[in-house]
């Protein structure tokens, strides 16, 4: 009987574990499952990940294209609306066919799309992995789509962004974005201006010159895992992936100018909710080389996170907050590293707000306890490992990896980058990043009806 995913995980790193202690000259591998990458002609890439997943496989097409992509002007959010499109079919399995064999698997698909990357996932038993190949490489190559189908979807994607911005906490994002940047397309979020949205249903045209131009092996990295033997994927792959033509060209993104000053704004939520503060600074691009960006990540969990004394004041003792917590993203480019509080009493915005600021001037001048750094780098890596217990999961994982550099090898990297951050570390990162220049702040309150 082979063990089921959680105990064959614990396996595969028992067995690090041993293999480390023999080489000690050598840094453990973080990412515990064996793998192969390989790279079709045409530069398609694959990477296979079989793991102890009885008659189950994971099936991710990585499009390293999201919203950041979206550099004419009038063209935001058209990452996520192709990620509706691509479910259209093909000449040879039109979507009624399409969704009728993935219906008769009994398979789970879906996609997504973020700031850097759109991807589509299947969940199915391993008998099924030909026909997974067959059908997913035919509609990355072939999909069609009339003009009318385009339109009745662009209703729909509105009709999606009228639902997103209900919630408060989508309405200040889009205006701390919005803020924040000038040039650079992470202006919009991954949905896109409302503006373009609802003109959506007139860019037919444009929209086969997206797929033409993104759509592309090159830019499109293949992440199968679970129960299945790699050569005969890989012979699949070649035989129906070979001939899809290359062409891609990466978009020329306008870099954002540094930020010299403050910025700030109110909004006004038209239904009733708690005040939201939200208070981001512009940070660095994902870059496990970077240590002053590495020591950031640690640093939010550390001032802001579950365990940070902050939160158990505001939160649990005091109960001023609904919520705190920080958000240090992973980002191809520079993103906003966010701390973001929902206060139960509007006369109170000001003092959380301070708090916040005294909270990172502390960590700029007082270093923190070694040990709960220490427990704080055991606690992610755990984090990270153990949920790597499923081919979904382990897929899943990889995406944002992938996106991020075309590779998964980056995994090992950034751990052993985090494992390396000192308590002086974290003071240099907070006097780097969390400073008035580079700051942008916004209070979103209900309206009054």
């Amino acid at each position: 009987m082979r063990p089921p995913p959680r105990l064959a995980l614990a396996a595969a790193l028992s067995f690090a574990a041993l293999v480390s202690g023999c080489a000690t000259t050598t840094p453990p591998r973080t990412f515990p499952y064996a793998y192969e990458k390989h790279t079709l002609p045409n530069g398609l890439t694959a990477i296979l990940v079989p793991m102890q997943s009885p008659g189950v496989v994971a099936y991710y097409s990585v499009v390293r294209t999201g919203s950041r992509d979206e550099v004419e002007e009038g063209k935001s959010g058209f990452a996520h609306f192709f990620e509706h499109m691509m479910f259209r079919g093909t000449p040879t399995f039109p979507q009624a066919v399409y969704e009728g064999i993935v219906t008769k698997m009994g398979a789970n698909t879906n996609a997504y799309t973020t700031d850097d990357h759109t991807a589509y996932h299947l969940k199915f038993t391993t008998e099924d992995l030909p026909k997974v190949i067959e059908i997913e490489a035919d509609r990355f190559q072939n999909l069609a789509f009339s003009r009318t189908v385009f339109q009745t979807e662009a209703g729909a994607v509105y009709g999606e962004y009228r639902k997103s911005i209900s919630s408060p906490f989508s309405l200040l994002h889009e205006r701390l974005q919005d803020l924040a940047y000038d040039t650079h397309t992470y202006k919009h979020t991954t949905i896109g201006f409302e503006r373009d949205i609802m003109v959506m249903a007139g860019q037919f045209d444009y929209s086969l010159t997206f797929f033409k131009r993104f759509y592309r092996p090159e830019n499109t990295v293949l992440v199968i895992t679970g129960d299945f033997a790699p050569q005969p994927t890989l012979a699949l792959i070649e035989k129906h992936y070979g001939g899809w033509a290359r062409g891609y060209t990466a978009p020329a993104i306008t870099p954002e100018p540094a930020q010299t000053a403050e910025r700030t704004a109110e909004v006004t939520y038209p239904g009733k909710t708690l005040p939201i503060l939200a208070v981001a600074y512009k940070g660095d691009a994902f870059d496990p080389a970077n240590r002053d960006y590495v020591a950031a990540l640690l640093l939010g969990e550390l001032a802001f996170g579950e365990t940070s004394e902050l939160r158990k004041r505001l939160l649990l003792r005091e109960q001023r907050v609904q919520l705190l917590g920080a958000s240090i993203p992973q980002n191809r480019d520079q993103p906003l590293f966010s701390i973001y509080a929902m206060i139960k009493k509007p006369d109170d915005i000001a003092a959380i707000r301070d708090e916040i600021y005294a909270t990172l001037e502390h960590f700029k001048t007082t270093p923190v306890d070694p040990q709960r750094l220490r427990d704080l780098k055991r606690r992610n890596k755990y984090s990270f490992l153990m949920g790597l217990d499923t081919p979904d999961a382990v897929a899943g994982g990889l995406a944002r990896f992938i996106s991020l550099t075309g590779d998964i090898a980056v995994i090992d990297q950034l751990y052993a980058a985090a494992d390396a951050v000192t308590a002086e570390d974290i003071m240099n990162a907070a006097k780097k990043y969390f400073v008035p220049a580079r700051r942008n702040v916004i209070v979103l309150k209900g309206g009054q009806s």
